[in-house]
């Protein structure tokens, strides 16, 4: 089996998933609990929030765990609205966001605020001036996503946030859930940033889990009410073998980041030069400075992307139609939408998103089988 989908979801590393069943067997307490087994889960509980704030670069009272990249969001972009309503009632969110980030604007806007949803180039990428165009007196929030699920556009944020240095009191939110373990921190994360969010199964953790970097002073909502954990922001009892594992998965994704993002890179390389020789073929990725090291979007003009990807898991080669959290719905990438890609272009559209555990005997093996079924297409399209 060869796995190309990896910005759906990774593999639990076996010693993240040791380190879930260890703490999930011997640290079974409740960490609000008084006693002695509550104490020693709560050590565990603050030990890994500790580890995640050193890896991030904050400090451990900015970690907030959660249970995953969609609730993150969620929970920075309405909490923001809550904590500042006083102060105003429009937000920004780039065109391309995921769609926790586009849905949670939406219900704002059925509550009365007002969305200014940023455009995007023909490549996917914000401009920074657009931003600047649309700040207001009354705007609370700003949400650009770091690298982008669909086509790994890597967005200008640094940029974005030299311009809201001019706006101190507005939220700077990032979506960085694509972003783990590809040597993009510097980019992702400058100092401007208020809220940052993650995913934990997408660099090798459980499912189920995330966290999010909330800036020290910052006022933020709680959404979710009920006992008081995380010192009252996010009531409800820790998931605390999963947090451990996140822990320890966020630490392996960092090791040796640097080389990791490398090797990905130069498989992404080899896809590129072989799909790009290949007529009817558009790629939505190149190989880029501004563009991550793991995600190829591609398309075959005239085959839908669902029949490619089935056609390519008969030759048991897994990959997705850009989004897999949309992937279902058949409808087109809202990225390329938002690019101006022909929608019969954009139903084309499939992702490869790959990982440093990819090998360049499976970029070969996709290499060898994949000319069948393309021609195979291309007789079905009459272009050969």
């Amino acid at each position: 089996m060869i796995y190309f989908d990896n910005s759906a979801t990774t593999k639990i590393d076996p010693q993240v998933l040791q380190t879930y069943n260890t703490v999930a067997n011997d640290f079974w307490g409740n960490p609000s609990s008084l006693h002695g087994l509550g104490d020693h889960a709560l050590q565990l509980l603050q030990s890994a929030r500790q580890q995640i704030a050193d890896l991030v670069g904050c400090a451990a009272d900015e970690i907030y765990f959660t249970s995953g990249g969609t609730e993150g969001d969620n929970w920075v972009i309405k909490g923001t609205a809550m904590a500042k309503r006083e102060f105003g009632k429009h937000i920004i969110v780039s065109s391309v966001e995921h769609a926790a980030v586009l849905n949670s604007a939406a219900q704002l806007e059925k509550l009365g605020w007002e969305v200014t949803y940023l455009p995007v180039d023909k490549q996917g990428f914000v401009n920074p001036d657009d931003v600047a165009k649309a700040m207001r007196p009354d705007t609370v929030l700003v949400s650009v996503m770091a690298v982008n699920n669909e086509i790994g556009a890597i967005q200008p944020i640094t940029e974005i946030g030299e311009i809201l240095k001019n706006y101190p009191t507005v939220h700077f939110h990032v979506d960085a859930v694509q972003s783990v373990g590809k040597n993009l921190w510097s980019q992702v994360l400058p100092e401007r940033v208020d809220f940052a969010t993650f995913s934990a199964h997408k660099f090798h953790g459980p499912r189920g889990t995330g966290f999010i970097y909330a800036k020290k002073g910052r006022a933020l909502g709680t959404l979710m009410s009920g006992g008081g954990q995380e010192t009252n922001h996010r009531s409800g009892t820790e998931n605390l073998p999963a947090i451990a594992a996140m822990s320890k998965a966020l630490r392996l994704a960092v090791t040796d980041e640097a080389k990791k993002a490398q090797h990905e890179l130069a498989l992404k390389q080899q896809l590129v030069d072989f799909l790009s020789a290949l007529p009817d073929i558009t790629i939505f990725s190149p190989v880029a400075a501004n563009f991550a090291p793991h995600i190829l979007c591609f398309a075959i003009a005239g085959v839908r992307g669902e029949t490619t990807v089935h056609a390519l898991e008969a030759k048991d080669i897994y990959l997705s139609t850009t989004s897999a959290c949309s992937s279902r719905s058949g409808d087109e990438s809202s990225t390329l939408k938002a690019m101006k890609v022909p929608e019969k272009l954009a139903t084309s559209a499939v992702r490869i998103s790959l990982d440093d555990a990819n090998t360049q005997a499976e970029v070969d093996q996709f290499i060898k089988v994949f000319p069948e079924i393309y021609q195979r297409f291309e007789r079905m399209n009459g272009r050969a």
